[in-house]
């Protein structure tokens, strides 16, 4: 069982990344992979705007620093948003096994799909979470928009 002040510290790893986002000018989502044995393997933001890729979400580019890993059982997922879908199915495909997600008032993404095939979720309701989020939607509503791939168009 995780300490609080444990995931509140993995929590600061991710939330500085998000930070960092932001002040590049991109969407201030940010993640961390911790190991099993609690050590940050790898850490990232979200950088599609800065780099004009849509595939740089904060966990893949936290994935990717990591680096290989022949297993990821036992590993951990930590993130201030909850993760899309495209994310929760990294999770999913690489068989990480905990996410600790710091907010899902703003977005919520595929952490119940996560629980429900097997992923444990540690919800945190971190307030810095949510206030930087709403924030940044409140100033950058289109772009946020197109983050979470919503057009505006009803089906």
């Amino acid at each position: 069982m995780l300490d609080d002040a444990t995931m509140q510290a993995w929590l600061r790893v991710a939330l500085d990344e998000a930070r960092t986002g932001l002040a590049e000018g991109g969407i201030p989502i940010g993640a961390a992979l911790i190991g099993p044995d609690g050590h940050v393997l790898g850490h990232g933001h979200n950088r599609r705007v800065q780099e004009g890729d849509p595939t740089l979400h904060a966990e893949t580019v936290a994935f990717r620093n990591a680096g290989r890993r022949r297993s990821y059982d036992g590993t951990t997922m930590v993130t201030t948003l909850s993760p899309c879908w495209y994310c929760s199915g990294l999770v999913r495909q690489f068989g990480i096994s905990r996410v600790v997600i710091g907010e899902a008032t703003t977005f919520t993404g595929g952490h119940d799909w996560l629980a429900e095939n097997g992923v444990e979720i540690v919800m945190l309701d971190d307030a810095e979470c949510v206030e930087l989020m709403e924030q940044f939607i409140a100033a950058n509503p289109t772009l946020w928009m197109e983050d979470i791939g919503d057009d505006g168009e009803q089906p």
